[in-house]
Parts: structure tokens; sequence; C-alpha cells
């Protein structure tokens, strides 16, 4: 199984009520991809393969949170001819559907501004600290992106700043648990992240025995983190995503890779 999983993708359906949404964005369908990890693996006819898949659910936004490429494989080399065929690979889904970003610690670690720039020429809106705001009629819904926790130079209050108090957002930030404190501002009804990659390998009974820094406490799926407020019960979701690509050993188990969807809801 351990050869077989890293290819055997999963795409997982949640549907999340959120109470700040508008009635105009009920039923908002929201793919979300992470960890690429482009590299020895992870060849562009396979993030083909996977974009592929992403189409097939029709999402009104695809969220991409980070690692596009894998820094331990290339010892200081470039990705510049694979960012350039992955910025063509987005430019065919952002000409249908919006495309949202943030980086990763790889990202970071390799060139952000080398992986930021394919990203934006494939027509991927990338959230540096930074709101992208949908708007149907009256109604407003924001979805955040920090830069990455781990190296790069996130900025909350920024993010904050940006959009109002008491309207909708959804955070995309690389690290999941990161969620404690975005938790506490109850600005964010949900919170989506990678990183972990579900821990790659996770035993019976056991769970997973390796995870990275800033993806230890949740680490794959979805959880409801205490706020500093009283809205939506005092609780934000956060969902980890397990990613579709891997870092060293390239193997998987019992932890397939993930696309999810996410089909937000109206109370």
């Amino acid at each position: 199984m351990s050869n077989v999983e890293p290819s055997w993708v999963e795409v997982s359906r949640v549907r999340l009520k959120l109470p700040r949404l508008p009635d105009a964005f009920s039923g908002l369908r929201i793919a979300q991809l992470s960890d690429i990890h482009i590299g020895p693996w992870m060849t562009l006819e396979k993030v083909r393969e996977i974009l592929s898949a992403v189409v097939e659910q029709s999402p009104d936004v695809l969220a991409l949170t980070g690692d596009f490429v894998l820094t331990y494989s290339r010892m200081g080399k470039s990705y510049r001819a694979e960012l350039e065929e992955l910025s063509q690979a987005i430019r065919q889904l952002s000409d249908r559907f919006l495309v949202v970003a943030v980086l990763g610690n790889h990202d970071v670690m390799y060139n952000s501004f080398e992986v930021q720039d394919a990203l934006q020429k494939g027509g991927a809106h990338v959230l540096v600290n930074s709101v992208h705001t949908l708007e149907r009629g009256a109604a407003r819904f924001h979805l955040a992106g920090l830069d990455d926790i781990y190296r790069g130079r996130p900025d909350l209050n920024k993010v904050l700043d940006s959009f109002p108090s008491d309207e909708c957002a959804m955070l995309l930030v690389h690290e999941p648990d990161f969620a404690d404190t975005s938790a506490e501002t109850g600005r964010f009804d949900l919170q989506i992240s990678g990183h972990s990659h579900g821990g790659q390998i996770v035993l019976p009974f056991v769970g997973p025995p390796i995870l990275p820094k800033y993806g230890q406490k949740y680490p794959s799926g979805l959880y409801q983190v205490s706020t500093g407020s009283t809205y939506q019960g005092g609780k934000m979701f956060q969902y980890t995503n397990r990613g579709v690509g891997m870092t060293f050993p390239a193997v998987r188990f019992n932890c397939r890779p993930e696309i999810t969807l996410f089909t937000l809801e109206s109370v």
C-alpha cells in the first residue's frame, strides 16, 4: 500500500454551516489542494492529472495552501522550468474559476518571489497578508491569506484590518497549528491549511509517528477550535488537508493524498 497510496488521491467532501455566511453564498463550493511538492516523485504529468480531478469537482473557487516545490530535492538548483509549466496548468483552471493561493515553508526556503510570480502568471490571486473579497449583490465573503508562519513574514493585524469584523471570512494559512492564534481573534469562520501531509505514515492505534513543527496539534481533517467570541458557539472550523505530494521518505501508509471539496452553507 505504501507504493500505491501516493497515487491514490481521495476527494474528501465536507459540508459546513457558517452562521455568518450570507444566504447569497450558501452552496459555495471551494476545492482545496495543498503540498504539491514538485520534485523527483511529483512530475508535471502527475500534477496535471490532479488538476484535472479538481476540475471534475466543478468548484467555484480553488484554494491552494502552499508548498508547490520540494526544497530538499534540488540542493539549490532552479525550479524555473517546472514553475513555468505549473503556471500554464493553473492558467487553464483560472480561466474556469477563481484560484487563490498562499505560500508554504518550502516555497519561502526556495524562492518565494519566483513561486509567487509563477502563480500570478497563471492567474492565481496570491494572498500574502491580504484579502480577496467575493461579492454577490450586497453580500460579501472574504478569502484571507497569510504569509508562511514558519519561514515567511505573516502579518495577521494587516489581514484583520482588511475586512469588517462582522462579516464572514475564511483564512488560508499553510501551517494548521496557527488555528489557535487565528481562532482567538473571533474573526474567522474557517481556516484551511496543509503542511502536515497527515503524517504520510499513520500507524493503526498509534497515529502518525512523525509530524512537522506547526503541524502537530491539527494534523489531518476537521476540527473545531475555541475562539475569542461567542459566535458559532465559540468555535472556529479548522481543516487540515493531507496534501497530494510528499517529502522524504516518499512513502504513504494509511494516509492517502487528498483533494478537499467544501460546500459552505448559511444557517
